[in-house]
């Protein structure tokens, strides 16, 4: 999938207007009879299979919050299938909008940016089941999985539901994943998909509960392992590929700790710094010579994260590299400004570009994850930072920089700042007190 592209010097693009918000439109029945149809080829090729449960306590025009895990590009055709019988909006990322926000519109997509706090989305949503009657289906991990686990959530999901005021449904895939991962550029292989579809909470359940109650009751649902689950489930994957792409995941090497060092091909990890090699066996588990080390993808990915973490309370994590720079701060195109320098440190994301014109700072607290994706829109691996009128898409120059670390490093700083902080006030209160 490609992304419409101008090239504009940053200047010219300080002086375009920024992307207008306008109110969701209701999805029309054509839209939604439309998506079912160009959806069923890939979920008959997948031999699709869904379970309800509980799902006869919602009303047949009754809105609803549909919240949905987020694995592979196959999402959107199950949920085509699943919700094609009520009007429902979906909310995606504005760069989906690039080009043909009509068409997106027309699909009852509700634009807004990866990880940052967005009012105007809750606005969106209050008006889309309040006025327009009509469901929303969210996927509040904004991103496909790295390694088959549930990612972070945003901590506003419980007052989101709490606001909304309508059942809370939870939509859960098996299958997709390792149909389509990620790091394996979404390449498709044989495996049968299935879903879950959940009444998970009432309306009267989310007004009786707290909104920490009910964000802890959503998460937990969000519990999963892809990797798991095809190991218990024997699954197997014999397509000759399927170990390719892995090292943008497994950046790190267990053995000599080299960074950057990983490479992937057909069934193959391989450490290039000191030759260790591992092998993604047809059900999913590494086998290697001697140790493994790790024989679970997601097992070597959390220990990444203890690296990083690591890392940063020692003071030692520090990114700084060449990037190329897209902006997007309308939905007619991507705007390609050229080169610039990006730097990552406890101090938060900086951005410089165009000999100083360009000059962005990201605080750690802004957002709690990164917008980071692997061969975004076949420009190569990203880094996206940004506000919402000015959004910064940087694809590194530099062959050994991990977009999967920044991301890590993203998400344990802004555990690390926030714990601090939190630690702060309960000692100025403490002193205040006394």
């Amino acid at each position: 999938m490609k992304i419409k592209i101008k090239q504009k010097s940053y200047r010219e693009i300080l002086e375009l207007p920024h992307a207008t918000r306008k109110k969701p439109r209701r999805q029309l029945f054509f839209w939604r009879w439309l998506m079912r149809l160009l959806s069923g080829p890939d979920l008959h090729a997948t031999h699709f299979q869904y379970k309800k449960i509980g799902m006869e306590r919602l009303g047949k025009k009754q809105p609803a919050l549909f919240l949905m895990n987020h694995s592979s590009f196959i999402d959107l055709k199950i949920s085509s299938a699943l919700l094609g019988n009520r009007p429902y909006n979906i909310v995606c990322t504005t760069d989906g909008f690039v080009g043909k926000r009509f068409l997106m519109r027309s699909l009852g997509c509700i634009p807004t940016d990866k990880f940052l706090p967005d009012l105007r989305l809750v606005r969106d949503m209050l008006y889309t089941v309040n006025k327009l009657k009509s469901s929303v289906l969210m996927f509040p991990e904004a991103g496909y999985s790295f390694d088959g686990t549930s990612t972070l959530l945003p901590d506003s999901l419980g007052k989101c539901a709490k606001l909304l005021k309508v059942p809370v449904v939870m939509i859960r895939t098996d299958g997709a994943f390792a149909r389509q991962p990620l790091y394996n550029d979404l390449h498709r292989r044989h495996v049968n998909v299935s879903a879950e579809m959940e009444y998970l909470l009432s309306p009267e359940d989310v007004e009786q509960k707290s909104a920490e109650e009910l964000q802890a009751i959503i998460e937990e649902k969000f519990r999963f392992d892809a990797f798991r689950w095809q190991q218990e489930n024997k699954i197997a994957i014999t397509e000759p590929n399927r170990t390719e792409g892995l090292h943008r995941l497994l950046y790190k090497c267990p053995v000599c700790m080299a960074e950057g060092k990983t490479e992937s091909k057909g069934t193959t990890l391989r450490c290039q710094a000191c030759g260790k090699e591992w092998k993604l066996d047809p059900y999913g588990y590494l086998t290697a010579e001697g140790d493994p080390v790790f024989t679970h993808v997601p097992d070597w990915y959390a220990w990444e994260r203890e690296c990083v973490h690591r890392e940063l309370t020692e003071g030692k994590y520090s990114l700084e590299t060449a990037v190329d720079v897209y902006v997007l701060t309308d939905t007619k195109c991507l705007y390609h400004t050229g080169g610039g320098h990006l730097s990552h440190s406890r101090a938060g994301f900086h951005l410089v570009g165009e000999d100083g014109v360009l000059d962005y700072t990201q605080d750690p607290l802004a957002t709690y994850s990164l917008n980071a994706d692997f061969n975004w829109y076949e420009l190569g691996d990203v880094i996206g930072i940004g506000k919402h009128d000015m959004l910064y898409y940087c694809i590194p120059k530099e062959p050994l920089v991990s977009v999967t670390k920044a991301r890590l490093a993203t998400e344990e700083l802004y555990r690390i700042l926030r714990e601090e902080n939190r630690l702060h006030r309960l000692a100025a209160r403490a002193s205040k007190a006394d």
